[in-house]
Formats: structure tokens, sequence, C-alpha cells
């Protein structure tokens, strides 16, 4: 199974808990990414990786009215959720499958493209820059987010999952983190490389905190460490789970809640 077969299994499994387990996390990530894209009524919007919907939603609403939004994503479990959503909101999107590598659409065709935690899943994120830039019109705008730094108390809930890890997993554990992804600048790089310009970097910290072990347990699955936890034996798990119990209660904030505190950057870009 290659990298993009991988994903897309991956996503059908967790599309259905994804982003529904009461933990905000994608939604705040996704919301800043649009208000630093600053869409407007009328613009074409492109949302690369739209899962189910986290910039989507925010993004038909800031376009109308005349505007329009597609959304492509490699998995159709999660575009099916992202089709449920898009109705029960009375918005519109045109949303299809589709690859992040090489969206198959016409060129300059967008006044924007967004992707919200996207590019270290993709095994050559400069070229998929690249193929972004040339659906833009002149002076287009693209924006990504991306991880930075989290709470220190946090390594240790990271560290009993690390000897777990597929070999082949792209994902924030391993590529989302490393090389351009270890740097505002090289993030910056990575857009200037492909062909942008005026490109800039924009953070802010997300506080994630949960309820209770159980609730982080039931978020763990439901988002791309599903696919760590699958790869640990079944007779293992009760074990591992067990040992990140123990870690999560060295978290805990001065109001005793279990958690931590996520750095992004937003890295936005234009097409000359």
């Amino acid at each position: 199974m290659d990298q993009r077969d991988r994903i897309r299994s991956l996503f059908d499994r967790v599309a259905p808990s994804y982003d529904n387990v009461g933990v905000d996390y994608f939604q705040p990530i996704a919301r800043r990414l649009v208000d630093e894209l600053s869409p407007q009524p009328g613009e074409r919007v492109l949302d690369v990786g739209c899962g189910r919907g986290a910039a989507l939603l925010p993004l038909a609403q800031r376009v109308r009215p005349g505007g329009s939004v597609t959304g492509i994503d490699l998995s159709p479990g999660m575009l099916d959720r992202c089709r449920d959503m898009v109705r029960d909101a009375g918005l519109e999107a045109d949303l299809r499958v589709g690859d992040a590598m090489s969206p198959e659409l016409p060129p300059e065709s967008f006044d924007v493209v967004a992707s919200s935690l996207v590019v270290f899943f993709l095994p050559d994120p400069s070229a998929a820059l690249r193929s972004w830039r040339d659906l833009l019109v002149a002076g287009g705008r693209v924006g990504i987010s991306t991880f930075g730094d989290y709470s220190s108390r946090w390594q240790a809930v990271e560290a009993v999952f690390d000897p777990y890890i597929p070999p082949a997993m792209r994902d924030p554990r391993t590529t989302g983190k490393q090389g351009p992804f270890a740097s505002d600048e090289g993030v910056e790089g990575l857009l200037a490389d492909a062909g942008y310009v005026d490109v800039s970097t924009a953070r802010c910290t997300i506080p994630v905190r949960f309820v209770d072990k159980d609730q982080w347990r039931d978020w763990s699955w439901s988002v791309g460490l599903r696919a760590v936890w699958e790869a640990i034996d079944e007779g293992e798990r009760e074990d591992v789970r067990a040992r990140a119990y123990d870690a999560l209660e060295q978290t805990r904030d001065d109001d005793g809640r279990m958690g931590f505190d996520q750095d992004v950057r937003f890295t936005l870009g234009r097409r000359p």
C-alpha cells in the first residue's frame, strides 16, 4: 500500500468520529487560517484536504454572496461527512475526491487556496504547492497551517507512542516537525521556492484540554494517532493505554485539567 492509499484508508476509518468527540482542536485552527486569508464575497476558494469541513464551512460563509468553494479530499468517508455538515449549515460547496499533490482542476480558476494541517502528509510538499499555485489567478492567495511546538509536559505522552510509529508513516509525529516544518523560515522557504511572493507567517496557540482520560483516548482514536494505536499489538494496547494515562496525569494545568497547548503557524503567500 502506498502513502496515498494509507492516508485514504486511515481517514476513511476515522471519519465517523474525526473532530467530533467534544475537543476543540481542528476547528479553531481552521478558523484562524480563514481569518488570515480573509476571503471576500464573490471569491472562488479551493480547500485542499477539506476533511469534515473545519475550514470549508467558514470559507463558504465568508464568500457569500456570489462566491464559491470547492473542497477536495482523498477520503470519500470524510467527504460524506463534509456534505452532511454543508447541508446542515445551509451552505453550498462543490466536494470531490481529489489528490492534494495534483488537483485535477482548471488552471487559474481560484482566488484563494486554503489547506489546513495537510502538507506534512504529502510525499512532495514543494511539488504540491507548485500545483496549487497554478490553480490561482494572478495575485491569488494561498494559506496553509502547520504545527509548531506543544507544551513540554505533553512530551511524555507522545513518548509512549514513539516506539510504535509505523516506519512509513507521514504525519505530525514524523515529517510534520522535521526539515522545513521545523521552523517558520523552513515553511516560508517551501512557498517561496514554489513561486509565491509576499510570503509571511502568523502564529497562535490553541489550548487543547480533555474532560478526562477516556475523552483523550476517544480523541486519540479519532485522529491520525489511530494509525499508531492500530500498529500496536492488541496484547500490548492495555499496557500502552495505562502508561499513557500515567503520563496524562503529569499534564494537568493550574486548574487541574489535562491537555496541552499547541502552537500553530499560518504561512501565507501570493501568486505573482
